[in-house]
């Protein structure tokens, strides 16, 4: 009867969740219904659990419609129908390709169309629907001789006149007008809803065929599908057994490329691995990781794989982790197990320069021609409240400084004297409606599926700026049934390494092996940068916290660099267990504070849980939970659960264990909340591990190659500080570090010897199209003369001239900055014309050496302030900008001397991290550099937050206490006032 509903994955048109369009269906005792959501499928899979969960029969399919103008509704007759909807759909959303007024020819499929006063003739499978508002002029029509192939379309949009205005607002949004504007055609009718079967009956009155032939129809589409099944790519090589086969082959090479030989304990966890992916049908998993792999080996690329994968000596045989299992009792049922019903993980992370060419080459090996099996993986933007109470704003047509009102008091209503206008009510109200909502489909982090049918089976595809088809489902509903994403992600610190390997090659002439991991964790120097936290620009553990936290352990082992990157997460430090554990390392005696069930289970750790397997050991053995159970606790302590029942059921089972085994209640409840703190915040044991490889690597290049690795994280653009302080960290390791230079410099920074020029990137003003005609002349007809050949040969602005002239690309002509600041003016006045290319406008016009007026010398203040302005951080030390000189106070090297008393010391503020006390209260942990470039690191409580609050970037006089903590010093600040700085009026 119902042939034509939308929920809200009908974006910015339906209103109602599936679970609501389903809940409304039952209220009004129907026995099927059909989903029919405008262009998309994202919602049929959820739909159809739903349907079936509470009796209702399902029936799927797709609206068809330019914009908001109904072609025609795709009702799939079985799995077959789906899937030639999803074709159909996917060729025109991929190519942006309009629907025709009549639909193909499909032969699993029903077609519907809206009722038209202009007669033509339908296929067999082919239908006209009657809305009823529109059965007065159905006796007139050409369509009443008809009956048999007339059905009634009564649309279903929304549940209530709350929902329907809401639909009126999203109309409103995604046409970008205002509400009082929006088109009629652009809305649906507010009847479009559920109406019960007498209520039916009665709205078509005289013409119960078309209920009849409705039910008739929805009885016909019988789509079943079993959830279970894994569809993920299987039979590789042509069937299981050859798949398997060649997996275990594969297995022992890698083996013995990793071991050299294997003893008993190798041997049996390989078989043991073996058997379990054999069973869980995971064959085809590891071998298309395994393929990934090789490519990126072929092409040479730099890769890390991580994830609970990390815990499969398989995977580490066949090169997909660098992480040895039997080396750190990696839990492999943390990964996979007979009792687990989720997919296995691997994150693969690639540069984010290689990234796109490895997902095409899955696209091109894993792709049939005209049968598509690989998409990326869809995420949903939901309307965010903030962002909601915006664009209703615009939707009424209020200014922005009234809806930045809105947002500034949208979440302190109760606490503020702020009442809205009527305006401002209404949006609230429809805020919180529409709050949650899907927005859009976007793209996955970086996951990829293929499936063994085509995909058009299980989703249609879109094609987003990424240029790769996209499904219309989120990770949620792969999972559910059953297609398992393979993570391709990128990663800035793996750009780090592959550019840094370059920068040594074509510096130093040297070729470097950086997956001699078992060597760095031996190397001298290596330990050194750990126990020191000097680690700025590594991987993972160059943030203020993880330095200290290294220095605090003094850690200098791999299990401890291990240990010390789930350490860092909030979960393990917000429940007090990072002190306890560090206190636990440095002290043996304490360790004996640990209960002995967890010091037995957790030994490694002195009883204490840091890593996501932890909670399924302490599950498992203190409270006696099954495998499977302890896994629906780890899952729903990290929020990766989708059922809150679950979670519930095995909470209550873990209490009930523990009193059954004669735990103490106390310690119970101590364990439980140990578990509840952390375990949404911690790594997998493997995933620290693997951070800990990439973080060897990186520490490897930054002790041995500072100045090409260095140079390599400024031109990756990524890491916790900003570009100023890795230039910082270049000089402090002995380079000598440049402005951009007219003849010297690339787009990019480069070093030569010790010497590194600045990129042109880096110059805020300069266009990249200057950039780019500047290095292709000078590699064209070689190195600038001077100012004046350099005019000469480049089509250039003047604004542009002066920008390089002011950051000091001219220098090498040893003219001053002043000097050539007056030329270029001069010149370029007289330049009538633009010229490009390699004329020489000046050389062969007899033009005279220009010679400048006597002009005033550069402050190397002025010099510090172009700098900011040019690149946004100074090349010269910005303590120079000081109006104050003669305060002094203490060096940083200088604190140890200073311990328990009061100093003053004069900081550049690095970065500040802001957190909160338990009663909520702001408090700051700042970070600095030295006169001396040494680093400072603050205490703010929040007393002096209110009294003195850091107030951006710039030089601050610091005053406190000297204190330390396992031989790691700080100030605990009294006050913290940022200096004056000089003023060139002054």
């Amino acid at each position: 009867m119902h042939l034509n509903c939308h929920s809200y994955y009908s974006f910015k048109y339906g209103t109602l969740s599936v679970e609501e369009l389903v809940l409304e269906a039952k209220k009004q005792k129907l026995d099927a219904l059909a989903l029919t959501d405008i262009n998309s499928c994202s919602g049929v899979f959820p739909f159809i659990r739903e349907a079936q969960k509470n009796g209702i029969h399902p029936v799927i399919g797709i609206d068809f419609r330019n914009g908001s103008k109904q072609q025609f509704i795709g009702l799939a007759k079985n799995q077959e129908g789906f899937y030639e909807l999803n074709k159909y759909l996917s060729h025109h959303l991929m190519n942006k390709l309009p629907f025709p007024e009549r639909a193909p020819v499909f032969d699993h499929s029903v077609v519907i169309y809206p009722f038209t006063e202009t007669f033509f003739a339908l296929k067999e499978n082919e239908y006209l629907g009657i809305h009823p508002s529109q059965l007065n002029r159905l006796p007139y029509s050409p369509w009443a001789k008809y009956k048999e192939r007339l059905v009634l379309l009564q649309p279903v949009s929304f549940a209530s006149k709350t929902a329907f205005n809401a639909h009126r607002l999203l109309r409103a949004m995604d046409g970008n007008t205002l509400l009082s504007k929006l088109p009629l055609s652009e809305q649906g009718d507010p009847t479009d809803r559920f109406y019960d079967y007498a209520d039916m009956v009665g709205r078509c009155e005289g013409h119960s065929y078309l209920i009849y032939n409705s039910q008739k129809l929805l009885e016909q589409c019988q789509f079943s599908f079993y959830f279970q099944a894994v569809k993920n790519r299987r039979d590789i090589l042509g069937s299981d057994w050859e798949d398997f086969d060649y997996l275990r082959q594969e297995t022992y090479k890698g083996a013995l490329r990793r071991y050299g030989s294997l003893d008993e304990t190798k041997e049996k966890r390989i078989i043991k691995e073996l058997e379990i992916i054999q069973q869980k049908g995971f064959v085809s998993y590891f071998l298309i990781n395994y393929d990934i792999v090789n490519f990126a080996q072929h092409k040479n690329f730099f890769y890390v794989g991580r994830g609970s994968g990390a815990n499969s000596i398989v995977a580490y045989c066949l090169a997909i982790t660098d992480v040895d299992p039997i080396e750190l009792d990696l839990y492999f049922e943390r990964f996979i197990n007979l009792y687990r019903e989720n997919p296995p993980d691997f994150d693969l992370d690639f540069s984010w320069k290689d990234r796109d060419e490895i997902t095409r080459y899955i696209f091109d090996t894993y792709n049939q021609p005209k049968q598509d099996h690989v998409c990326l993986l869809a995420t949903f933007n939901t309307f965010q409240y903030n962002s909601v109470l915006r664009e209703l704003g615009k939707v009424f047509g209020l200014p922005k400084s009234e809806i930045e009102s809105l947002i500034y008091y949208g979440d302190k209503l109760d606490s503020s004297n702020y009442i809205p206008d009527q305006y401002g009510k209404l949006i609230y109200q429809y805020a919180k409606v529409i709050r949650n909502m899907p927005s859009h489909l976007s793209i996955h982090a970086g996951g990829i599926l293929i499936s063994h049918k085509p995909i058009h089976y299980y989703t249609a595809t879109e094609l987003p700026p990424k240029g790769f088809a996209t499904s219309q489902f989120d990770m949620h509903v792969a999972e559910d049934i059953g297609l398992h994403k393979f993570d391709i992600l990128s990663q800035r610190g793996l750009g780090h390494i592959k550019s840094a390997l370059e920068l040594i090659h074509t510096n130093q002439g040297k070729t470097v092996d950086i997956r001699q991991v078992a060597a760095f964790k031996k190397d001298p120097a290596i330990k050194a940068h750990l126990r020191e936290g000097r680690t700025i620009g590594a991987f993972y553990v160059e943030s203020p916290a993880m330095r200290m936290l290294l220095a605090k352990m003094k850690a200098d082992e791999y299990l401890e660099l291990v240990a010390a990157s789930s350490i860092i997460r909030p979960g393990v430090a917000r429940s007090g267990m990072m002190r306890e554990y560090i206190l636990r390392h440095v002290n043996p005696a304490r360790r004996e504070r640990a209960h002995p069930v967890l010091k037995d289970i957790m030994p490694e750790t002195y009883g204490i849980m840091v890593y996501q397997e932890d909670v399924i050991k302490v599950a498992h053995h203190f409270a006696g939970l099954t495998l499977s159970e302890a896994d629906v606790l780890r899952r729903g302590m990290s929020g990766k659960s989708r059922s809150k029942g679950a979670l519930q059921r095995v909470k209550e089972r873990f209490f009930s264990n523990c009193q059954e085994m004669g735990r103490d209640a106390t310690v119970t409840g101590e364990v439980w909340h140990q578990i509840e703190s952390f375990a949404g915040y911690s790594f997998a044991k493997g995933h620290s591990a693997s951070f800990a490889v990439e973080s060897y690597q990186s520490l490897y290049l930054k002790a041995h190659y500072p100045l090409e690795f260095m140079v390599a994280v400024i031109n990756n653009f990524g890491g916790f500080y900003h570009t100023e302080f890795y230039i910082h960290e270049l000089r402090m390791n002995g380079a000598d570090v440049q402005a951009p230079h007219l003849n010297e410099s690339d787009y990019f920074t480069n070093i030569k010897g010790k010497t590194v020029y600045l990129g042109f990137v880096h110059m805020k003003y300069l266009q990249q199209e200057t950039s780019n005609k500047l290095l292709a002349e000078r590699q064209k007809a070689g190195p600038y003369a001077g100012l004046t050949d350099f005019i000469s040969r480049v089509d250039i602005s003047l604004e542009q001239v002066l920008i390089l002239i002011r950051i000091g690309c001219f220098r090498f002509t040893g003219k001053s900055k002043q000097e050539s600041l007056w030329e270029a003016h001069f010149i370029m006045h007289r330049k009538k014309s633009p010229v490009g290319g390699s004329q020489r406008l000046f050389a062969n016009a007899g033009f005279r050496e220009l010679k400048a007026p006597v002009l005033e010398d550069l402050d190397l203040r002025q010099e510090i302030i172009d700098q900011l302005e040019i690149l946004e951080f100074p090349l010269i030390s910005p303590f120079h900008l000081v109006k104050d000189q003669k305060t002094s106070g203490i060096a940083a090297l200088e604190m140890k001397q200073f311990l328990g008393k009061r100093v003053q010391l004069i900081g550049y503020l690095v970065t500040v991290k802001y957190t909160r006390t338990v009663k909520g209260d702001v408090m700051n942990f700042g970070t600095f550099i030295d006169k001396d470039g040494h680093w400072i690191d603050t205490v703010h409580f929040p007393p002096v937050v209110k009294k003195t609050p850091l107030k951006g970037r710039g030089i601050y006089l610091i005053k406190g206490k000297v204190t330390e903590e396992f031989d790691f010093y700080s100030i605990e600040v009294s006050s913290c006032e940022r200096m004056a700085y000089w003023n060139a009026e002054d």
